[in-house]
């Protein structure tokens, strides 16, 4: 088993090498909006699971899902010659979802000032539904008991 630090070292080694080729060795146009935006190696430096992002809709995942299962073999092997180690990991594509996410959590931060801002409007126009402080104090209560 493999050290953690050079497991990182080769994931970010194979990052590098996948996004250079995928933007010059690969010509399919249906990668021309892939990001590689991480890689994870396992701990026996046997598989590297590369998580990428697709500027577009589902069509155009889908298609760069395709291309990339298509490329795989040619991605690997341009791995394995750059990389200089015994065995080559095997690659699996996985498409990230973190800008899905942060896009989710940003209408929601969004959403939430909007209504912390229309209840701020609401609070300068409003009036209390009773007395303002419907607290007994102990000087009422002297002044009840005379």
């Amino acid at each position: 088993m493999a050290d953690k630090a050079r497991a990182l070292k080769l994931a970010g080694t194979i990052k590098k090498i996948v996004a250079r080729a995928l933007q010059t060795e690969i010509k399919d146009p249906r990668l021309g909006f892939v990001t590689v935006t991480d890689v994870r190696v396992t701990g026996d430096l046997q598989q590297a699971s590369v998580f990428y992002t697709v500027l577009g809709g589902d069509a155009e995942r889908e298609d760069a899902a395709r291309a990339l299962q298509k490329a795989k073999g040619r991605l690997r092997s341009l791995v394995g010659s750059q990389l200089g180690i015994r065995l080559t990991p095997s690659l699996e594509f996985h498409l990230d979802a973190v800008p899905e996410t942060a896009a989710s959590l940003d209408r929601a931060l969004h959403e939430a000032h909007e209504r912390d801002e229309e209840l701020k409007r609401l609070r300068e126009n409003a009036q209390y539904a009773g007395e303002a402080d419907p607290y007994r104090r102990p000087e009422d209560d002297d002044e009840d008991q005379v």
